[in-house]
């Protein structure tokens, strides 16, 4: 494997593991914190694409700017769209789980879109990823966080009445609702990528950064949203920044750090695409997945039952089955595209 592509697969697995880490921070303190996060990752991105790739405006696209609208639309709603769902109940190893049936999403959206037909083991391992997904989401269900108790020294719980109860689901479902939505308007979203990048060629950092820019206005909508969680970042508390000797509320310090991590993530991503087989790509984010996932479960003891490492496990085994891992390796045949 070329130098290149090892820094990109240390940065994906680094970068968007630490990426994880902060969110998970940031959602526990404010769960309602999608669309600010959000809007600070494509700001950040927007922004440094001006200045290195665009040049301060005076580098010339080298795709037309039209073709990138219907890129900015749909990478726009879905990035609101999945971060928007931990304002609806949804967990974080859930909403990893979940993100990984991509190769569903994928796989739907060729035979609609693109008309293709698949071999036998690719259904199957779809199958595998759609159990592993259903039985991860009933395990979750409407499990609320349990309630502390009116008087610790009698340890009592206040026991939540139906209606409550039902609230809670209803938002839950929504929440599963807005991931399936986005998951399947992201594999869209890849097919378009593919067909504009064949005809124009490859510019990973002039996609990224125009994709981003044009997006910016439409964090208009969310205007209210943005203001109010900036509000509450402020208000948090406040603590001591190492070697500048000042005070920071921890909600933007954890908020500064996801908005680094997650443009060594894309970007590292969008290395790894131009210089690795996609079997490569694959298999590079769904241990980085895994990895993020175990972090979620031990670190921050998120609740993950028998349930949810079985349905885990066929996640991850039907996409090394959906990738041909077992057969290409018996063959030797897992290659790494050359410069």
């Amino acid at each position: 494997m070329k130098g290149k592509a090892v820094y990109a697969v240390c940065m994906v697995l680094l970068g968007c593991g630490l990426n994880n880490v902060f969110l998970e921070y940031i959602i526990k303190l404010d769960p309602g914190a999608g669309h600010l996060i959000t809007f600070l990752q494509f700001l950040f991105i927007a922004v440094h694409g001006f200045i290195f790739t665009s040049k301060c405006g005076t580098a010339p696209p080298k795709i037309p700017i039209k073709l990138y609208m219907l890129l900015v639309v749909m990478l726009f709603t879905t990035s609101v769209v999945n971060n928007w769902a931990f304002a609806f109940n949804i967990p974080v190893p859930l909403h990893m789980i979940f993100r990984a049936g991509s190769l569903i999403a994928n796989l739907i959206m060729g035979v609609i879109v693109l008309k293709k037909r698949y071999t036998m083991d690719k259904y199957i391992s779809v199958i595998m990823i759609t159990l592993g997904i259903i039985i991860c989401t009933l395990a979750t269900g409407n499990k609320k966080p349990k309630t502390p108790c009116v008087d610790c020294d009698t340890n009592i719980p206040i026991t939540s009445d139906s209606a409550e109860d039902s609230a809670y689901f209803f938002w839950w479902v929504l929440g599963i609702v807005l991931l399936t939505t986005a998951l399947l308007l992201s594999a869209r979203m890849g097919i378009y990528q593919e067909t504009l990048y064949k005809t124009h060629g490859k510019f990973p950092s002039e996609a990224l950064y125009y994709t981003h820019l044009f997006s910016l206005p439409g964090f208009i909508l969310y205007g209210s949203s943005i203001l109010e969680h900036a509000s509450i970042a402020n208000n948090s508390e406040s603590v001591q920044i190492p070697l500048l000797e000042i005070g920071m509320p921890i909600l933007w310090v954890f908020l500064i750090f996801n908005v680094i991590t997650q443009y060594f993530c894309i970007s590292s991503v969008y290395i790894l695409t131009t210089e690795c087989t996609s079997l490569t790509v694959t298999l590079v984010l769904t241990l980085r997945k895994f990895m993020s996932l175990v972090i979620s479960i031990v670190y921050f003891k998120n609740p993950f039952t028998l349930y949810h490492w079985f349905g885990t496990l066929l996640v991850f085994a039907g996409t090394l089955i959906f990738t041909e891992l077992i057969s290409l390796k018996r063959s030797g045949s897992v290659k790494v595209k050359k410069n």
